[in-house]
């Protein structure tokens, strides 16, 4: 393994889709994900990337439902960085104003994501954020070119010059990861939606997926008309997540939170082609 990581087995196949956890908050959201991505019968890794902030014990979980466990650092990144992406500093200066980030949200720590760069025992790698579900098979994005996102759709179609980092495709590099360290870390660096804003600038020509590879629950009561069951592939829970209690947007976002909750216990789960669409549930209410 390369320098920063630490895995506690050998790949099982030159793919694998990656998530990152770094409290013990994203470890539920992360069981939830592996239990999906399982679901679909794939033949890749699922790697949980996760940092000294988690327990043995917390991860437990994750490595019963067979995810490869490998241990990682935040990235090197200097004092003034780290001042500049502390929590209250970057919400005070690039706040949120579309939804609530949850209190153990923190910013600096999605900047780790890069680590799977080194991970160059996979050949293609799929990353997925701990906040999202795999609800189809996703084995054909291993074939999409480095470096796709899906659009960051949840409000209107403005948002499509915009990508979204909690889906993405990547080919590891130990070249491409030093050359993001030292892009990342300048003098004066500010980005100001963390890895998602880095990732655009140091792949200003990525290659679009389609929204319903990282659908935004947003979508399902900003633009309901875009929201198709049978088509969505992973449905992403940006801002709150549906684990929260309480929980800020537990009404309009019933349905969805009800679907994590099949997802992240033990027994069966819907079909989620037969759910009722958006339209369709507020009548339903």
């Amino acid at each position: 393994m390369a320098e920063g990581l630490l895995a506690n087995r050998p790949p099982e196949s030159h793919l694998a889709y990656v998530t990152l956890v770094t409290n013990a908050d994203y470890v539920r959201g992360a069981r939830a994900l592996v239990r999906s991505i399982r679901l679909t019968r794939t033949e890749a890794d699922c790697v949980v990337l996760h940092t000294g902030a988690v327990s043995r014990s917390q991860l437990a979980p994750l490595s019963d439902l067979g995810a490869r466990l490998v241990k990682t650092e935040l990235l090197p990144t200097s004092d003034a960085f780290n001042d500049s992406h502390a929590r209250e500093r970057l919400h005070g200066v690039a706040p949120f104003t579309k939804g609530q980030k949850p209190p153990f949200h923190t910013p600096l720590d999605n900047f780790a994501k890069l680590r799977l760069w080194q991970m160059e025992e996979y050949q293609a790698v799929v990353f997925i954020d701990a906040d999202a579900l795999v609800l189809k098979n996703c084995d054909r994005l291993f074939d999409y070119p480095e470096f796709s996102a899906a659009p960051n759709v949840y409000e209107s179609l403005a948002d499509f010059h915009r990508l979204n980092s909690g889906v993405f495709t990547a080919r590891p590099s130990a070249m491409t990861f030093e050359a993001m360290l030292a892009e990342l870390d300048t003098p004066g660096a500010f980005w100001r939606r963390t890895d998602q804003t880095f990732l655009q600038h140091f792949f200003p020509d990525w290659h679009g997926l389609p929204i319903f590879d990282n659908m935004l629950q947003y979508v399902w009561f900003n633009m309901p008309e875009l929201w198709n069951w049978s088509s969505i592939h992973v449905l992403h829970f940006q801002y709150e997540k549906p684990w929260q209690d309480p929980h800020p947007k537990a009404a309009k976002l019933a349905p969805l939170i009800e679907l994590w909750k099949a997802f992240a216990g033990d027994g069966p789960v819907p079909v989620v082609a037969t759910l009722p669409g958006p339209d369709q549930a507020r009548v339903a209410v």
